[in-house]
């Protein structure tokens, strides 16, 4: 074998080492960034239906589940509380979730008390005018902004007022009742936010 194709072959195998170990480099760096643009968990978990267990919800009080980084209330509702929504049907804007059909209600809450079972409601708890988070007001003794005031939520930002069942009241700045997400009953104690099997 002559020099010239001793140095040829060295030099072949040469640039397939080089090209090999340049090749796994180029791998082993590109593999976190890789890692880095697939979502985490917790980004996953955000756009997931969300178990809520009510079996410990009395009669009067509200929990929070979060839900695509939006909090989303349950409210237990008493007798009282359905009689007040009753009550209401004259002072809200949009009594039976007519707007919006199927964006803000979906078909299986599209009744006065805007729930699949009257005593448990559950909406988003974001303010339809500019997203703020109105505060609890379930009490129904009179307050500054309503004389005959029966409860529900009012949203300090403008003055938004929404009664328990989550429908705005008459000439107020939100344009719509609170939202209504999908959901759906596993079993009684237990409801699923964020997926209903009936669709919209």
């Amino acid at each position: 074998m002559s020099n010239k194709q001793g140095v040829s072959r060295r030099r072949r195998n040469l640039v397939i080492a080089t090209t090999c170990a340049g090749g796994a480099a180029g791998a082993a760096t590109a593999v976190p960034f890789v890692a880095f643009m697939l979502p985490s968990e917790r980004v996953k978990a955000m756009g997931a239906p969300v178990e809520a267990d009510i079996s410990t919800l009395a009669p009067g009080q509200k929990m929070t589940i979060e839900w695509r980084g939006q909090p989303v209330w349950i409210l237990h509702r008493t007798q009282e509380m359905l009689a007040a929504v009753e009550a209401d049907d004259g002072k809200v804007a949009d009594p039976n979730s007519e707007r919006k059909p199927g964006e803000i209600t979906p078909s299986y809450a599209k009744n006065e008390y805007r729930s699949i079972k009257p005593e448990y409601l559950v909406v988003v708890g974001i303010c339809t005018h500019l997203g703020c988070s109105p505060q609890d007001k379930f009490q129904s003794a009179k307050e500054p902004f309503d004389a005959e005031w029966h409860g529900g939520w009012y949203c300090p930002c403008h003055g938004a007022l929404f009664d328990l069942a989550g429908r705005v009241h008459k000439n107020k700045p939100a344009p719509d009742n609170l939202k209504v997400p999908p959901h759906m009953y596993l079993v009684d104690s237990k409801i699923l936010i964020g997926e209903d099997r009936k669709g919209a």
